[in-house]
């Protein structure tokens, strides 16, 4: 017997489309997908994230996108202008990337400010914010202090990583971000959640968002263990939805 309802599950997941290589078309296919299986969110490239939100409007699905992505040295005022016109496009929820360099060298009140002016912004239009911190470079320390800085600026989520560092979401790492964020902020795994069993391992340490890419794969598992139908038969069915 479970202990989880199908939208338990698939309200975790933000459905990936970062991939540089992933064409027009494909990045459509995949905001349908999304919208069929009734995830969290998308997280699209910037450039499609108007298109994104046109095409997920009436759906419980929202719109994502990335700020500072994927190595998060770009001014304060550049994830500004990012921040801005992401709101403009309809983004719902933003995915920042903190200075890395700047934590690596412990000038917290630049990262604290960094973060805070994109959340700051993000929350006056009454939308959400995740700050990511990309674990595979830090030390414990420092994703604590990240965790504790976030906590005092209000952030939504904490993060662990990009998807696109040399390592993603550990367990360690969760259980960390979880002790030390304020019980308010929430945690998001990224980068190696690959199928529904590290899905849930990573909801029973309290994480409540993942971002991922193997969004059917999962869900039709999830589907299959509660004696679901199928959410689509196939991508042709996909792309008619």
């Amino acid at each position: 017997m479970t202990d989880y309802t199908y939208l338990d599950v698939a309200k975790m997941i933000d459905h990936s489309l970062l991939n540089p290589t992933l064409t027009t078309t494909d990045l459509e296919q995949g905001i349908l997908l999304a919208k069929a299986y009734d995830v969290a969110s998308v997280c699209i490239l910037p450039y499609a994230l108007k298109r994104c939100a046109i095409m997920l409007h009436g759906s419980d699905v929202k719109a994502s996108t990335t700020i500072g992505f994927p190595h998060g040295g770009h001014t304060t005022a550049l994830k500004l202008a990012e921040t801005k016109q992401a709101l403009a496009d309809g983004g719902q929820e933003l995915d920042m990337v903190v200075n890395i360099s700047k934590v690596l060298s412990g000038d917290w009140n630049y990262v604290a400010a960094d973060i805070r002016a994109v959340v700051a912004e993000t929350h006056a239009a009454r939308q959400k914010a995740k700050v990511i911190f990309e674990n595979a470079y830090l030390n414990d320390e420092q994703k604590i202090r990240l965790c504790e800085i976030c906590s005092e600026i209000g952030a939504d989520w904490v993060k662990t990583s990009t998807g696109y560092a040399p390592t993603g979401a550990t367990h360690a790492d969760l259980i960390l971000m979880r002790k030390h964020a304020a019980p308010h902020i929430q945690v998001k795994a990224a980068g190696g959640v690959r199928d529904l069993d590290a899905l849930l391992a990573v909801r029973a340490l309290g994480v409540t968002r993942c971002g991922a890419t193997r969004t059917a794969t999962m869900l039709d598992d999830a589907c299959s263990r509660l004696g679901l139908p199928a959410v689509v038969s196939s991508r042709a069915e996909v792309a008619g939805y």
